[in-house]
């Protein structure tokens, strides 16, 4: 039988400088997937009782808390622009007096919920809440994707509503019939 013998080296600087950048990277991967995991998506059930406009509701709790909701992935014309009023309505019928589920996971810089809002589809009474309100303006030309958010969505909600804003846009519904839409957000900026 033979022996092996194996004599082992000390590391050398640059050895351990590479080895030490390496842990480095290792712990920093550790702790974002650890905080990745944590971001928790809450969910808040209520009714809608009052439509600011095509993006933004009011949402009562079973405690009758009030929660302001913007809803996530869609950025709709504000009340003076074209179409504002007609995005408000729509957003009404769709929601106002409505039970509601809202699935968010952060707040923006006025406090507001940044959530997706479900509910009953108008034409089934014993259906769940399964209509997602924020793509339902996105379909009929009344609202933009908003996506300098669109990291904030899902990798399906993404290309669902890129989808439905080109399918509106090419069948020229809504707000899409002008020639030259302004989007809300260059609108707040003038």
């Amino acid at each position: 039988m033979t022996e092996y013998t194996i004599k082992l080296r000390r590391p050398t600087p640059n050895t351990r400088r590479m080895l030490n950048g390496q842990a480095k990277r290792l712990t920093l991967l550790a702790l974002l997937l650890l905080l990745a995991a944590c971001v928790q998506t809450e969910t808040l059930h209520g009714r809608v009782v009052t439509v600011a406009d095509g993006h933004t509701v009011t949402v009562i709790d079973e405690h009758q808390q009030k929660h302001r909701v913007r809803l996530q992935g869609i950025d709709a014309p504000e009340k003076a622009q074209p179409f504002g009023r007609k995005s408000k309505d729509n957003l009404s019928r769709l929601v106002l007096n409505k039970p509601v589920r809202v699935e968010w996971d952060h707040r923006d810089r006025y406090d507001r919920i940044i959530g997706e809002i479900w509910v009953q589809p108008q034409r089934c009474a014993s259906c769940p809440l399964t209509l997602d309100a924020g793509h339902g303006p996105l379909t009929v030309g009344l609202a933009w994707w908003y996506q300098a958010y669109a990291d904030q969505q899902s990798a399906q909600d993404r290309g669902a509503y890129e989808f439905s804003e080109q399918e509106a846009r090419a069948k020229r519904a809504g707000l899409w019939s002008q020639p030259n839409p302004v989007p809300p957000w260059e609108w707040r900026q003038r």
